[in-house]
């Protein structure tokens, strides 16, 4: 942890107090008194009691409760050498509690995440005094100063490694007087990208575009604008002239992408461009690359960032450029802790910052599509491929008329498919949006079914771990010998398809193509993903066999066949969006055939090719399809054209949620424009352990949710064991 910083500015003589906001699920910010010697402003990082314990927090921007007497008030322990937090992230902090229902000391927790784990500790660099002082030279001492002679300063690790010496005998020495103590911030640790370096060539239409977003930039003002692009089309390249822009104006820049696992394929873009890598932020980098990144940003010296939703909360003290990259994703609504979707919040933090906002999709949302509609947001479009490189065809393949071998899951046209493309030289996919060897595992003497027994699912079969895994919870078993409910032997069998089966299947036909699986099982960063992505360019592969993790931003020239084995799989479940989801996906997953000059394909396996998912894919009118689902959603009030909530309920046992859902059933509040659904079981009942149970409120597009949903709560007392949880906005109802 920082020490606090010895140099304050001299404070007042009398003792005065300052709100602090601490990351732990408080109301508010806890007052504290300022001792004489220190003049903590808003923003400042700040060491102070709390229990028993010291704790850093941030000086916020509330008044002080003067109710309570100074006597009584604990002091400021110190300010840390950190960057203070800006006022643009405190704004948005407030406002993202605000918004989502959640104590604020929480959603700023993931902004002083890394403060609290030490960043600010300057390095401390040692070198020799001159003169030395008359006191007693150890051997260990002398070994000390013997490094030092040949190389000074070095820093404290260095120093005890090379001779052999503790830390405590360089605290020892420095305290007699031998060393001199410095400290120093490390060099800097990213090189500044160069805006006129020469990138890929652009075309007309990109050109164009390119303009607009630079001119959206240069104004230096808020503003949000939709780059909707056909896939191939080069959206990268073209939000790529925004950055620069921004890097000529001399502010930053950060990227979010849905998938850290893409940051590989695109730093790499960003070099071809910039001649620099960027700064990357996620939650896999080691602690030590965190903290430097950390700093970097909040000094101004990692001009772009390109990260996960996280990186939101980096302190930028100039931002002017937020780009989210596939901004339709899931993946940028967080679901637990504080639940946000990162994608909205980038427009709000864009205009507390007077920052320019450009959302990137081939497949936008129809919330983001709505705002365009509106006049919210500008809209960018780029209509037509890359490089000469046309539109796959697609074509769905009836399972009714056509279906797999008995045992299998690949249709004989399909297969025909895929050898074709294998016997011509180029690159085939095969796409599965589901991980493991099959969903279910029963008996086939007795029927059982192999359950998570802390949650609401099947246990997934893993065969390549010779496991039976939940996932949602991750509970894990061995693969059992027999029955664990009739102890029948050998009679466990593996029900549907995972992508492990899949590759089992491509195994026993394609003996001879070099295969590679695109999991989050097998995918583990973006280094691995930077392998996967090099292997596929440099054509040591044949077949891709992919989950959804191969539908987000890759560019393989060399594949030109596409199959999806279970096309209908996304459209199960009866949610709001499973036909805008599906539609998307399977969009991006198609768009990865036929990037280059060789013509694309795809092949869709459907049991219901009638279905206006399958028929938007096969007409390639996907504004049409849109435009339908925003016409039914439109007639019943559903976003985007109404508003939702979600309260979720959950509790140790089920009594303790049906009586707190029962008692938020009868508090729930009534009205012109207010709808409640539910109390109902969440269709995951049963989710780690907890029991769930979830209420849907509905309100029309002009009424404000928050208030509502504080007089809802306040009304209901929840015992010891439940627990509450608010989803404003929710894209998910399990």
């Amino acid at each position: 942890m920082p020490s606090p910083d010895p140099g304050q500015i001299p404070g007042p003589a009398s003792p005065h107090r300052v709100p602090v906001l601490l990351p732990y699920p408080f109301p508010g910010p806890f007052d504290y008194r300022v001792p004489p010697g220190l003049r903590p402003r808003p923003g400042d990082v700040v060491l102070v009691p709390l229990n028993n314990r010291e704790e850093v927090g941030v000086v916020w921007d509330a008044t002080t409760d003067q109710a309570v007497p100074e006597h009584k008030l604990k002091s400021v322990v110190g300010v840390l050498d950190t960057p203070p937090m800006g006022a643009s992230l405190r704004r948005l902090i407030d406002w993202i509690a605000a918004y989502t229902l959640s104590p604020p000391g929480e959603v700023m927790a993931m902004a002083l995440r890394v403060i609290s784990a030490g960043v600010g500790r300057p390095m401390v660099r040692y070198r020799r005094a001159d003169p030395l002082p008359a006191v007693r030279i150890t051997p260990a001492r002398q070994r000390v100063l013997d490094v030092l002679a040949r190389d000074e300063p070095r820093s404290g690790t260095d120093l005890a490694h090379e001779a052999g010496a503790s830390s405590a005998v360089l605290r020892g020495m420095t305290a007699a007087g031998l060393l001199i103590a410095e400290t120093a911030r490390p060099d800097q640790p990213f090189r500044r990208p160069d805006p006129d370096h020469q990138g890929p060539a652009l075309s007309d239409q990109q050109r164009q575009v390119a303009a607009a977003l630079r001119a959206a930039v240069g104004r230096g003002e808020f503003s949000v604008t939709l780059l909707d692009g056909v896939t191939g089309s080069g959206k990268t390249e073209v939000y790529l002239e925004a950055v620069a822009a921004c890097l000529r104006a001399g502010r930053q820049a950060l990227v979010l992408l849905p998938e850290i696992a893409l940051s590989s394929q695109w730093t790499e873009r960003f070099g071809r461009r910039f001649g620099v890598a960027p700064a990357v932020w996620h939650s896999d980098l080691a602690s030590r690359v965190r903290k430097i990144t950390w700093q970097a940003v909040a000094e101004g010296q990692a001009p772009v960032v390109v990260g996960a939703r996280s990186a939101l909360f980096l302190p930028f003290p100039d931002l002017g450029l937020v780009v989210v990259d596939e901004e339709h994703e899931a993946a940028f609504k967080q679901q637990d802790g504080v639940v946000y979707n990162a994608r909205d919040m980038a427009v709000v933090r864009a205009r507390f910052c007077d920052a320019a906002a450009v959302l990137v999709s081939a497949t936008p949302s129809l919330e983001t599509v709505a705002n365009v509609e509106a006049g919210r947001y500008a809209h960018l479009r780029l209509t037509r491929r890359h490089a000469g490189a046309t539109m796959p065809a697609i074509s769905l393949l009836d399972l009714r008329e056509t279906p797999p071998d008995r045992g299998r899951f690949l249709a004989p046209p399909l297969l025909e498919a895929v050898r074709r493309t294998l016997a011509q030289g180029e690159q085939a996919m095969l796409f599965l949006n589901r991980r493991g060897y099959a969903p279910l595992t029963l008996c086939r003497h007795c029927g059982h079914r192999m359950q998570c027994p802390n949650c609401t699912a099947w246990l997934v079969e893993h065969r390549t771990r010779h496991q039976l895994l939940c996932h949602h919870c991750g509970h894990t078993i061995p693969i059992p010998p027999e029955c664990p409910s009739c102890a029948a032997a050998d009679s466990l069998t593996p029900v549907g398809p995972g992508i492990e089966r899949i590759t089992e299947e491509a195994e026993a036909v394609f003996p001879e193509a070099r295969r590679l699986i695109m999991a989050s099982d097998t995918i583990a960063g973006p280094s691995a993903a930077a392998a996967a992505a090099h292997a596929i360019e440099d054509r040591s592969v044949d077949l891709i066999i992919g989950t959804q993790l191969v539908a987000k931003g890759w560019h393989f020239p060399h594949l030109t066949f596409v199959g999806v084995v279970d096309a209908d799989l996304g459209l199960a479940g009866g949610e709001l969006r499973a036909s805008e989801r599906t539609v998307q996906l399977l969009h991006q997953v198609a768009g990865r055939a036929g990037r280059a000059e060789a013509p694309g394909r795809v092949m869709l396996q459907t049991f219901i090719p009638e279905h206006p998912v399958m028929q938007a894919l096969l007409g390639g009118d996907l504004d049409a399809f849109m435009h339908s689902e925003a016409d039914s959603r439109r007639d019943g009030a559903w976003p985007p054209f109404g508003r939702l909530a979600a309260l979720i309920v959950s509790a140790d046992t089920a009594i303790t949620a049906d009586t707190v859902a029962r008692d938020l059933g009868w508090a729930a509040p009534r009205g012109d424009g207010i709808v409640v659904l539910g109390p109902a079981p969440a269709p995951m009942a049963l989710l780690r352990g907890r029991h769930r149970r979830r209420l849907l409120l509905k309100v029309r597009r002009d009424v404000p949710v928050q208030p509502i949903l504080r007089s809802w709560l306040a009304a209901v007392q929840v015992p010891r064991g439940g627990r509450v949880d608010v989803d404003v906005d929710p894209i998910s109802f399990l």
